[in-house]
């Protein structure tokens, strides 16, 4: 069975609380992110790791996934300063890690301030940041030589990855099959202009290893995103693409994640994410 899992704020701000609440709705894997006693990940001390961790097992649960939000800069910024961003805090991450002991840590793909300039990721990177692609072979490695999975996520708002050529032809150009796996984040690459489909989502299997759902519709006038919204509600094939996930079995783990879009009035935001964790439940076969 394919767990579901939400980030762990998406049940509470308060971590103790969201740590009892998903308990509640049947989530025993975690994925975290932030508001871990006010903080995010990288910024935890030893002290409030391990308290987190007792709290973790005390619940009989664990964690599958580290969200971090490293690599998310503007690669713009030039390498020395990207490094010091990303590379660099990969040396705290995992004494982290060390206490909290997540299966996988989630890199996101960079940004560019001059993403309208190009249309193929990887030939402008290997042109104009040709450190890049090797500054993410480091982390892969470092991280994957302690033991964990490593996936890297497509954002959004100028993420270099807007379809799935370029995701594709990027990790082809990373050249660790092996070591890393990408985490497809549905609604993000709604964001970067690739509309939901099967299609999609059949051309990314191969290099699939973490599958993320938002709900989401799209405007009056065209397909862009335009309203937040639960899944339930959303205008994207949210059952045929998540349904295929599952019996691909892509991805041990599915993770819902807060709907991008403007807030639509009139709608009801109560108590989505536990609406949409009930969604998938109820109309995915293999889901628990």
């Amino acid at each position: 069975m394919v767990q579901v899992t939400m980030l762990n704020f998406m049940a509470g701000t308060d971590f103790i609380e969201s740590l009892n609440t998903q308990k509640s709705w049947g989530i025993t894997v975690l994925d975290l992110k932030n508001e871990i006693f006010g903080k995010s990940l990288i910024d935890l001390t030893v002290a409030e790791a391990k308290e987190a961790a007792k709290a973790i097992e005390d619940r009989e649960m664990s964690v599958y996934c580290f969200s971090t939000e490293l690599f998310q800069d503007d690669i713009e910024i030039g390498e020395k300063a990207f490094r010091a961003k990303s590379v660099d805090k990969i040396e705290q991450l995992l004494e982290t890690a060390s206490i909290l002991k997540p299966t996988v840590i989630r890199l996101l793909a960079a940004r560019s301030s001059k993403r309208s300039l190009f249309s193929d990721c990887t030939a402008y990177v290997k042109e104009h940041h040709p450190w890049l692609i090797p500054l993410y072979r480091e982390a892969i490695d470092w991280i994957s030589g302690h033991g964990y999975e490593v996936t890297i996520e497509n954002e959004c708002n100028q993420c270099i990855f807007s379809n799935p050529e370029e995701m594709i032809s990027f990790f082809d150009e990373l050249n660790r099959k092996d070591s890393v796996y990408l985490t497809y984040d549905v609604q993000n690459l709604w964001e970067m202009g690739t509309y939901p489909s099967l299609q999609v989502y059949e051309a990314l299997a191969p290099y699939i290893g973490f599958y993320h759902v938002k709900g989401g519709q799209q405007g009056e006038n065209d397909n862009s995103l335009a309203w937040s919204s639960s899944l339930e509600d959303a205008t994207w094939p949210v059952i045929p693409m998540t349904q295929q996930a599952v019996t691909d079995g892509v991805s041990p783990i599915i993770c819902i994640n807060p709907s991008h879009g403007v807030r639509k009035p009139g709608y009801n935001y109560d108590e989505v994410a536990k609406r949409d964790l009930d969604y998938l439940r109820k109309h995915i076969k293999g889901v628990c």
